[in-house]
C-alpha cells in the first residue's frame, strides 16, 4: 500500500489501521472538557478518557482510537506566544491516539506503532529513535525484540522528559517517544547533536506511547496499578510535515489553503521566514476561533471566553497590519473547507458572524485604544508604564493589558504589572461592596455558621418557619423594618431557590404583626435565602412566621419545568441523540431551552417536535421522583449533564417511559396538567447552539390570541380579506422585484454609460489607451461594474476609476490588451493610495482600495493617473508584469 499523502488520508488510515485491530472509533470530543474544571481546554487526546483511566467511569469497549481536535492556549498548557515564530507551535491541532483500557500493554503499544511509522505510513525505520524512561527496562527490551530497533537508537532519559502523571498523586507510569532523524542538514552548532541532548530541528518527536502501570501514594510511593493502561499521542500536522516532505507544519496542506487565501486578500506573497509571522500567526489563530466557536466558546471577559477573545484579538491586531483588519472571518470558511469533512460542526455559517462581530468591536475599540494609549505612553517615567494608566485603558476603553504590554515594548518600555493586578482588585472590591450595598449576593462565610437549610417545598406549599438569621444592605442585622429589604433564612423553607434553570419562588411571610414580600429565592452555600422587602411591622431572628409561596408562579414554573424535560427528549428523538442541554430557563410564563445542534431547525422538524411533546402531555403521563445511587441512574439511561457535579445519591424525575433526567427542580404529578405546549421561537445563539422558546398551558392559548391579532392587522394593511392575506403579500412582493429588476437594469444602463464617458475621454499612444475619472457611485461594487463595462469594449490600456459615497471613497485600477506587462494594476493602487493615507493591492491586472479621507480623492486619481501616464508612454519593458512597472516609474 502506497504511503499516504493528504493530512485527510493521515487521519483516516490510522483510524482505520487500529479499528482493524479492535479498537472502537470514538468522535473527538468537545473543546470543552466535559465535568471537568481543573482544564480550560481539551488538550490531548485522554482528557475525554480520563474518568475511564481513574476508574471512575466504563465504557463498552477496551481499545479506543480517536482523531482528537485540541487546543493548548491559556493555563499550563499555553503555545499562544510562540505561535508564528516557530515552524511546530500552534494554538489548535489535532492529536492521533490509541487506547488501552486495562487491555494490551507495552508490547503491543510498541508492536503498533512500528507497524503503523514503518509499513502504514513507509518510514524509513532507519531514520528512527527511541526514547525510554531510564529506568523501564522493559520497554528498552521491547524496542529491540519487537521492533529490531538497535540498542544505539533507544535513549534513555530522566523522569522530567519520559515519565507521564496525571496529577500529584493517581496513576502515572513511564513513556517512551518516536523521533525522526531528518538529517544532516538539519543538525545545530552544538558539540553534540543528538536526540535528549539538543532541541534543534533535525531530531523531531513523532509520537509519544505512556504506559500507565502506577498509582502514586500522597507521600511519592508507587505500586502497581491492577488494570495497565495505554495512552498514545501522535499530532496530525508534524506527521503530515514528514510525509509530505516539508519543512514548517504551515507548509502542509492543512495550512496552505490559508497561506494562499491571505495571499489573495492581502496582495501579498506569503515569506517562509520570520516576514511570514503574521501569516502564519493568522492562519493558526482561524482554527483555533473556528473550532472553539463551534463548540460553543463565545468571546468573554472570563474563563475560556477570555482565552478565545485573546486568540481573536491577537489575530486582528496582526490582520490590521498586513490587511483591513477582517482576514480572520474571511478565513473561517476556508477552514470549513479543509476541516469540514472530519469535523461538520465548523460549517455552521454562524461562525464567520460571531467572529465578524468580534473584529468590529476590537477594531473600534484599536481606534480609540491607540489614540490614549500615545497619551499614556509620554506619560512613562523611567521607562515604566503606570499600572493605574493600563487600568484605565482596560477599565474605560476595554484596551486588554496584554496588548498595552506589546505595544509598550515596541517603544522600548515595560509596563508595571503589579500596579495594574493592584488596580483591578481594588475595582473588584468596590464591586462586591457595590453588591452588598444593593442587597447582591452574600459571602458563603456569612451563611455557612447556620445549619443548610430544610426544603419542604416539594411536598407543601405554605408553612410555619422559624427566622433563623436577617441580612441588610451591609450584613448581618437584628431586624428588618417596614420598608427595608434584605435576606432572610427560614427553618424549614417552602421557597424554591433558584436552580436547574428554574426561577427562585416569589411568596409572603406573615406573623400576628409582621407582612413581608419574598421577592425572589437564591441559594449560597447549600442555604435558601429569600429576598425580602417588610411591608409592615418587623423581621427578627427568632420570629415565628407563616410562608407561603405564591402557588400561581410556582405552577407555572412546574409545568414549564415538566415541559421541558419533554422538550429535551422530543429534540433528541426526532434531531438525534446528539442534542444536548447547554442552558435554560424555567419561568412561570415561558420556557427556554439552549441544546447542542449544528443547523437550524427546519418548518417539519419544529412541527415534528410539537407533535411529539403534545401526544405525551395529551397521554397523561404519570411524573414519577425518585432516589438512586448516581451509577444506578446513570444505567438507567438517565440524562445528566457534564458541567454538573452530583452526590453519590441522585434524585431522578422521570415523565412515564418518555423522558428520564436528573433534576431538583418542582413537577406536575402528570404531564396532562400541562395543558400543551407550543413552540414560539427557533434562533442560533452561537456556532452549534440552538435556543427554542415555548410557552405551555394558558400561554398556549394567549399566544394563538396573540397571532390572530396579527393576523387581523397584517389583513388590514394589506387591504385584503380574511384568508387571502399570502396571496396579497406575495403579489406586492412580485411588484416589488419588478421594482428592483427595473432599477437594477436602469443603474447598469447608467454605469455603462459612465464607462463610455470615461473611454470618450481617454488619452492615447497609438493603441494604448488611458481611460480616467470620478464616476457617481452607490457602492464599492459599482465601480467594479465600471470596470467590467469598460472591459466589454474590448480595450488596450487602462482605466483608473474612483468614486465616494458619504464617508466612503475607492479607487480602482484595471488593466487589459497590450497594456498588460507595462502596468501592474495592484502596485500602481498601493502607491497612488500611500501617498494619501489610504489602503490597497490587488492583482496585475486589477487593483483596488480605499481612501481614508474622501475629500482626498481626486489627489489618489491624480497620482494613479499620473503613474499609469508614465508607465503608458516609457517604452515596453522586459522582465515581466511589476518588474517593467517599477522600472518604467
Amino acid at each position: 500500500m502506497a504511503p499516504p499523502v493528504t493530512s485527510a488520508e493521515i487521519r483516516r488510515r490510522f483510524l482505520d489501521f487500529f479499528a482493524q485491530r479492535g479498537h472502537t472509533v470514538v468522535p473527538s470530543s468537545s473543546l470543552v472538557p466535559a465535568g471537568d474544571p481543573t482544564l480550560l481546554f481539551t488538550n490531548a487526546g485522554m482528557v475525554q478518557f480520563k474518568d475511564v483511566f481513574l476508574g471512575l467511569e466504563a465504557r463498552p469497549y477496551r481499545r479506543a482510537v480517536t482523531a482528537q481536535k485540541a487546543v493548548r492556549a491559556g493555563g499550563k498548557h499555553n503555545d499562544l506566544d510562540e505561535v508564528g515564530r516557530t515552524a511546530r507551535h500552534h494554538t489548535f491541532f489535532e492529536m492521533l491516539g490509541n487506547f488501552s483500557f486495562g487491555d494490551y500493554f507495552k508490547r503491543e503499544a510498541i508492536d503498533y506503532a512500528w507497524t503503523f511509522l514503518t509499513r502504514e505510513l513507509g518510514l524509513d525505520p532507519s531514520r528512527l529513535w527511541v526514547t525510554v524512561y531510564e529506568d523501564d527496562d522493559e520497554a528498552r527490551a521491547l524496542w529491540q525484540e519487537v521492533a529490531s530497533v538497535p540498542a544505539d537508537r533507544i535513549v534513555g532519559l530522566g523522569a522530567k522528559d519520559n515519565f507521564w502523571q496525571m496529577a500529584d498523586t493517581g496513576p502515572c507510569g513511564p513513556c517512551s517517544e518516536v523521533h525522526i532523524d531528518r538529517g544532516e542538514a538539519y543538525r545545530c552548532a552544538a558539540p553534540v547533536c543528538a536526540v535528549g541532548v539538543c532541541g534543534c530541528d533535525r531530531w523531531l518527536e513523532l509520537w509519544n506511547l505512556v504506559f500507565m502501570q502506577f498509582d502514586r501514594a500522597p507521600n511519592g510511593a508507587l505500586s502497581p496499578l491492577p488494570r495497565p493502561s495505554i495512552d498514545t499521542g501522535m499530532g496530525l500536522e508534524r506527521i503530515a510535515s514528514i510525509l509530505q516532505g516539508v519543512d514548517s507544519n504551515y507548509d502542509t496542506d492543512l495550512f496552505t489553503p490559508l497561506i494562499r487565501a491571505l495571499e489573495d486578500m492581502t496582495g501579498r506573497p506569503y515569506d517562509r521566514g520570520p516576514g511570514g509571522f503574521a501569516f502564519r500567526v493568522l492562519a493558526d489563530h482561524a482554527r483555533s476561533a473556528t473550532f472553539l466557536v463551534a463548540d460553543g466558546v463565545l468571546p468573554a471577559n472570563e474563563g475560556r471566553g477570555y482565552v478565545l477573545r485573546r486568540i481573536m484579538r491577537r489575530a486582528i491586531r496582526i490582520a490590521r497590519e498586513v490587511g483591513d483588519g477582517h482576514e480572520l472571518s474571511r478565513l473561517v470558511p476556508v477552514v470549513a473547507e479543509v476541516m469540514g469533512d472530519a469535523y461538520p460542526e465548523v460549517r455552521d455559517g454562524a461562525i464567520a458572524d460571531q467572529v465578524r462581530a468580534e473584529e468590529d468591536r476590537f477594531l473600534a475599540t484599536l481606534d480609540a485604544g491607540n489614540a490614549r494609549f500615545d497619551e499614556v505612553a509620554a506619560r512613562a517615567r523611567d521607562g515604566v508604564v503606570r499600572g493605574e494608566d493600563v487600568f484605565q485603558l482596560y477599565d474605560t476603553f476595554g484596551f486588554p493589558p496584554d496588548l498595552t504590554e506589546e505595544l509598550a515594548q515596541a517603544r522600548g518600555l515595560r509596563v508595571d504589572r503589579e500596579g495594574f493586578e493592584a488596580a483591578m482588585a481594588r475595582q473588584r472590591e468596590r464591586a462586591r461592596r457595590a453588591r452588598a450595598g444593593a442587597g447582591g449576593s452574600f459571602a458563603p462565610e456569612q451563611v455557612t455558621a447556620y445549619p443548610e437549610s430544610r426544603f419542604v417545598g416539594y411536598e407543601q406549599l405554605e408553612t410555619t418557619a422559624e427566622v433563623v438569621a436577617v441580612w441588610d444592605a451591609h450584613g448581618p442585622a437584628d431586624r428588618l423594618e417596614a420598608g427595608e429589604r434584605g435576606r432572610v433564612l427560614l427553618e424549614p423553607t417552602p421557597f424554591y431557590a433558584e436552580g436547574g434553570g428554574q426561577v427562585g419562588d416569589r411568596g409572603v411571610l406573615m406573623g400576628l404583626d409582621t407582612e413581608a414580600a419574598v421577592l425572589d429565592t437564591q441559594k449560597t452555600a447549600g442555604r435558601h435565602l429569600s429576598e425580602v422587602e417588610v411591608v409592615r411591622g418587623s423581621l427578627r431572628p427568632g420570629d415565628r412566621v407563616l410562608a407561603r409561596v405564591d402557588r400561581a408562579r410556582r405552577e407555572g414554573a412546574m409545568r414549564n419545568h415538566t415541559g421541558t424535560h419533554i422538550l429535551h427528549q422530543a429534540l433528541r428523538e426526532v434531531l438525534g441523540s446528539h442534542v444536548r442541554q447547554t442552558g435554560s430557563l424555567v419561568a412561570p410564563d415561558r420556557l427556554r431551552f439552549d441544546f447542542a445542534h449544528p443547523r437550524p431547525l427546519s418548518a417539519e422538524e419544529i412541527e415534528a417536535v410539537e407533535d411529539l411533546c403534545n401526544a405525551k402531555i395529551l397521554a397523561d403521563l404519570e411524573v414519577t421522583i425518585s432516589q438512586h445511587p448516581l451509577e444506578e441512574a446513570r444505567r438507567l439511561g438517565a440524562l445528566m449533564f457534564f458541567d454538573e457535579k452530583y452526590g453519590d445519591t441522585v434524585r431522578v424525575v422521570s415523565v412515564g417511559d418518555f423522558s428520564r433526567e436528573l433534576c431538583g427542580g418542582t413537577h406536575c404529578r402528570r404531564s396532562g396538567q400541562i395543558g400543551g405546549l407550543k413552540i414560539v421561537s427557533e434562533t442560533g445563539i452561537g456556532a452549534g447552539v440552538r435556543r427554542v422558546e415555548a410557552v405551555t398551558g394558558l400561554g398556549v392559548l394567549a399566544y394563538a390570541r396573540a397571532l390572530e391579532g396579527t393576523r387581523r392587522a397584517v389583513a388590514e394593511a394589506l387591504g385584503a380579506r380574511a384568508g387571502e392575506e399570502e396571496a396579497k403579500a406575495r403579489q406586492l412582493r412580485e411588484e416589488l422585484d419588478e421594482a428592483r429588476q427595473a432599477l437594477a437594469r436602469a443603474e447598469r444602463e447608467r454605469l455603462g454609460r459612465e464607462a463610455e464617458r470615461l473611454t470618450a475621454g481617454a488619452e492615447r499612444w497609438g493603441a494604448l489607451t488611458l481611460a480616467a475619472g470620478e464616476v457617481q457611485v452607490a457602492s464599492a461594487g459599482d465601480l467594479r461594474a465600471v470596470v467590467d463595462a469598460w472591459r466589454e469594449t474590448g480595450p488596450d490600456g487602462v482605466l483608473v476609476a474612483g468614486g465616494r459615497r458619504g464617508d466612503w471613497a475607492g479607487l480602482v485600477v484595471a488593466v487589459a490588451g497590450a497594456a498588460q506587462g507595462r502596468v501592474d494594476a495592484g502596485a500602481l493602487v498601493r502607491d497612488a493610495l500611500a501617498e494619501v493615507g489610504g489602503r490597497g493591492g490587488g492583482q496585475p491586472r486589477l487593483g483596488q482600495g480605499g481612501v481614508s479621507d474622501p475629500e482626498r480623492l481626486s489627489q489618489a486619481l491624480a497620482a494613479a493617473v499620473g503613474r499609469a501616464r508614465a508607465l503608458l508612454r516609457a517604452p515596453a519593458a522586459v522582465g515581466g508584469e511589476g518588474k517593467g512597472a517599477r522600472r518604467a516609474e
